[in-house]
């Protein structure tokens, strides 16, 4: 897998995780590009870490991952590892998502995103929490990668839905603090 720069990552073997598509990827940081430089984001259900390797390669200062695949956590630290530079930090929780999510209290990011099976049934508890424990900065916001045969993106107290496109059978629902 290559992302911005030309820089390869690892990927976890098996079917465990699924890497965010390329044109997936590029979508987001278009939209987010003019604003990630010195930017902190969170990566929810990070699979092989490549959208906070991407946000590092990027400008993000900060980039704090949460997964629960132990494989898939030192696939994530090997790559967050070769793209970092000076003056950038990173943070990888292992663990379930809702549990470690709590951890966060207290913190804030620029930018979510937020990558769950698509089967699962994280979608609201976890958008849910992120609203509760007040993660996203105001002038921020979220982006959720979902299959909208298996979920649709729906209102959350205290956020709103201010985008969704679809790429294939892959969509993205952004939010923002109401």
């Amino acid at each position: 897998m290559r992302i911005y720069g030309n820089r390869q990552l690892r990927t976890v073997p098996g079917q465990r995780t699924r890497p965010t598509a390329a044109r997936v990827r590029e979508a987001v940081f278009n939209i987010w590009r003019d604003r990630l430089v010195g930017s902190s984001w969170l990566d929810l259900c990070a699979g092989n870490g490549s959208m906070g390797a991407e946000a590092l390669c990027r400008g993000a200062n900060r980039v704090v991952g949460i997964e629960q695949y132990g494989k898939a956590c030192k696939v994530i630290e090997s790559n967050w590892q070769q793209v970092i530079q000076a003056g950038q930090s990173y943070e990888l929780i292992q663990g379930d998502v809702l549990l470690k999510i709590k951890k966060l209290t207290g913190q804030q990011f620029d930018w979510i995103y937020f990558d769950p099976p698509y089967d699962s049934y994280l979608y609201l508890p976890v958008l849910k929490a992120i609203a509760a424990l007040e993660l996203v900065k105001t002038e921020g916001a979220i982006a959720v990668e979902h299959n909208p045969q298996l979920w649709q993106a729906q209102e959350i107290p205290g956020l709103e839905i201010y985008r969704t496109k679809s790429y294939g059978n892959t969509t993205l629902s952004y939010y923002a603090v109401k």
